[in-house]
C-alpha cells in the first residue's frame, strides 16, 4: 500500500515540479514503509531513500519508486540535489508542517529547488480513506472492540487504573496489534473528570465510573475508541450524565455526512449536552480525523467551519467531565458518506454496570 501515484497527480494543479516528503507520517502514506527516509515525488518517477537499518526490507517492500541509500559521501539532502539537479526541478513542495526551522534552514541551504510549503497537499489527500487504508482501520477497530469486550472481565473494585491500561494493551497485543495508537488512558472516580487522565494507582470502588479510552494500530493505521462503564449500582445523576452523552453523541452522528461542515456537527452534540444543563463541563471538540496519526484533520469543532468530504473517517466522543466528581466520554468512529455515515464501532453504548 503505497500513495506515490496520488501524490504526484496533485503536483501540475500546484504548480509543483516535485513533493519533497521528509516526515514519518508523510513517508508512511507515500511508501507504505516505515525506514526514518526520504522521498521525492515528480510526475515521471518517484525516489525513496532509507538507511542500511532499513534498505533490505525497503527494498522488498516499496513498489513504485526507485530504492536507494545514503552513504559516507552523500546524505539525503545531497541525493535529494542530485536528483533535483538531473530532472530540473525548480519549483518542490515540502511539508512545512513537519519541517523544524532548523531543518527547513538545511535543506534551503542544500538544494537548488525553490521549497514551496505544500502540507496541505498531503492533508488533503490523507482526510479520503480508500479501500486498504479503510481496511485496516476496520481491523484495527476489530481488535478495539474485541479488547472492550475482554476487559469488562477485568474491571471489578480494587483494580488499579494502570493494570486496567497495561491488560488493554496486552489484550489488543495478543489480537494482533501491532502497537497502540496512543498510550491508553484510564480513569475511574474523580479522576474521570480529566479528559486525559494518565492511569495511576487510583483503585475501582464500588459506585464508581470507569472510563477507558484506548485503540491500537493494524496496518500502519489506527482505531480509537472511548467506554464509560459503571462498577456496581450508579448513583442517580451519574445515569443522567450518562444517558446526556450518549443523546449528544448520537445527535452529532445523525448530523454527519459528506460536505457537512465540522462546527455543524459539533454544535448538534453540544447544543444536547448545553439543554441538559452541563454546557460548562464540555470543553473539547466532538472529533477528530485519525488515519496513520491518531490526530489529523479535519476536525468535528466549533471552529472548523470547512466541509469534510465523504471518505473521512472521525471520531465522534463527546463528553461530560464534573470536577470532584467523574466523567463521562463515549467514542466511536465514523466513516463519512454522501448520505450520511457509518460507525466502525461495533461495541455497545448503552450504560454497561458490572
Amino acid at each position: 500500500m503505497n500513495h506515490f501515484a496520488n501524490i504526484a497527480a496533485c503536483l501540475k494543479s500546484r504548480g509543483l515540479d516535485a513533493m519533497l516528503i521528509t516526515s514519518a507520517p508523510g513517508e508512511f502514506y507515500a511508501a507504505g514503509f516505515h525506514g526514518e527516509g526520504v522521498a521525492v515525488i515528480t510526475p515521471g518517477e518517484s525516489r525513496y531513500w532509507t538507511d542500511s537499518r532499513y534498505i533490505e526490507v525497503a527494498e522488498e517492500t516499496v513498489k513504485g519508486a526507485r530504492v536507494g541509500m545514503p552513504d559516507s559521501s552523500r546524505n539525503y539532502r545531497a541525493l535529494v540535489q542530485a536528483v533535483v539537479e538531473e530532472l530540473g526541478i525548480r519549483k518542490m513542495g515540502f511539508e512545512d508542517e513537519y519541517l523544524s526551522v532548523s531543518d527547513y534552514n538545511l535543506w534551503k541551504e542544500a538544494v537548488t529547488a525553490e521549497l514551496v510549503p505544500a502540507s496541505d497537499l498531503l492533508t488533503g489527500l490523507r482526510m479520503i480513506k480508500d479501500g486498504e487504508e479503510l481496511s485496516a482501520m476496520r481491523e484495527a477497530q476489530r481488535i478495539t472492540d474485541e479488547a472492550f469486550t475482554e476487559i469488562l472481565n477485568f474491571v471489578k473494585p480494587g483494580v488499579s487504573e494502570r493494570e486496567i491500561a497495561a491488560r488493554l494493551t496486552y489484550i489488543m497485543a495478543c489480537r494482533g496489534a501491532e502497537r497502540n495508537s496512543f498510550d491508553p488512558i484510564v480513569a475511574t472516580g474523580a479522576n474521570g473528570s480529566k479528559p486525559h487522565a494518565v492511569p495511576g494507582d487510583a483503585v475501582v470502588r464500588p459506585g464508581s465510573f470507569v472510563t477507558m479510552d484506548f485503540g491500537c494500530v493494524v496496518g500502519g493505521y489506527c482505531s480509537d475508541m472511548t467506554r464509560t462503564v459503571a462498577v456496581g449500582e450508579p448513583g442517580e445523576e451519574m445515569r443522567v450524565v450518562y444517558a446526556t452523552v450518549l443523546k449528544a453523541q448520537l445527535a452529532g452522528i445523525a448530523a454527519a455526512h459528506g460536505g457537512v461542515l465540522g462546527s455543524t456537527v459539533h454544535n448538534a452534540a453540544a447544543k444536547v449536552i448545553s439543554d441538559a444543563g452541563y454546557g460548562d463541563y464540555f470543553g473539547h471538540g466532538f472529533g477528530h480525523s485519525l488515519g496513520i496519526e491518531i490526530h489529523e484533520n479535519p476536525r468535528f469543532s466549533a471552529l472548523w467551519d470547512k466541509p469534510i468530504p465523504s471518505g473521512a473517517c472521525l471520531s465522534a466522543e463527546p463528553g461530560i467531565y464534573l470536577p470532584g466528581k467523574f466523567g463521562v466520554r463515549i467514542e466511536d468512529v465514523i466513516m463519512l458518506t454522501d448520505d450520511g455515515c457509518v460507525d466502525l464501532t461495533n461495541s455497545p453504548k448503552e450504560l454497561i454496570v458490572l
